[in-house]
């Protein structure tokens, strides 16, 4: 799926391919996230050959309304506070998607499935 933007010039479409390499990016600048997990067969098969996937770990919905929710898949550092660790990083994953395509985020959800020492 794409998102949309109208513009007085046109539309500027976004694949959703771009939304998750953005919040991917973004999740992985916050202390405390030290992997991105899997959430696809083909991620897994990449990994397991040594190849690099920003987007792994990430799902885009996009709405109706033009606007995406966020499912972040992480495995954090073992000592963190995870709510602190989440809350940085829903908001800096917001921030940072909204900042550069311009399409708003509904929500960002963090699903922590492993920690790592």
């Amino acid at each position: 799926m794409t998102a949309t933007i109208k513009t007085g010039l046109g539309l500027i479409t976004l694949d959703e391919d771009l939304i998750a390499s953005i919040a991917g990016y973004a999740a992985c600048e916050n202390y405390g996230i030290v992997a991105m997990n899997s959430k696809t067969a083909g991620d897994a098969l990449l990994q397991a050959i040594g190849g690099e996937n920003i987007r792994r770990g990430v799902k885009i919905t996009t709405l109706d309304d033009d606007r995406v929710d966020i499912d972040l898949y992480v495995t954090l550092l073992y000592g963190v506070s995870f709510p602190a660790v989440a809350s940085n990083a829903m908001s800096n994953v917001k921030y940072r998607v909204e900042d550069q395509t311009g399409i708003k985020v509904r929500k960002v959800n963090i699903y922590v499935e492993g920690i790592r020492v």
